[in-house]
């Protein structure tokens, strides 16, 4: 097993998902619920697929692809989103 590999993906996907609006709506969700152990499972299981669905894409894609050009395929969209990001807070 990969252990360094492991923990650099959950250490990204885990800050990045701090504070997003998943987790503002789930927190919204298990605020407004009797059971939020089933906000947990179906939030929890949600993740699970939308990270599924992207490993599976990207390691379709990178058959196409090269690794460095999917590298900077993604690296250009994340600062088009930044940009806008920017931008829009002005």
């Amino acid at each position: 097993m990969d252990w360094q590999l492991l923990f650099l993906s959950f250490s990204t996907i885990f800050l990045s998902e701090l504070g997003d609006k998943s987790q503002l709506a789930t927190m919204s969700l298990s605020g407004n619920s009797s059971a939020p152990k089933y906000v947990f499972i179906g939030s929890a299981s949600a993740l699970m697929m939308a990270s599924a669905l992207g490993v599976f894409l990207g390691d379709s894609i990178s058959i196409f692809l090269p690794t460095r050009l999917l590298k900077a395929i993604a690296a250009g969209l994340f600062a088009i989103i930044a940009m806008r990001l920017l931008m829009n807070d002005a």
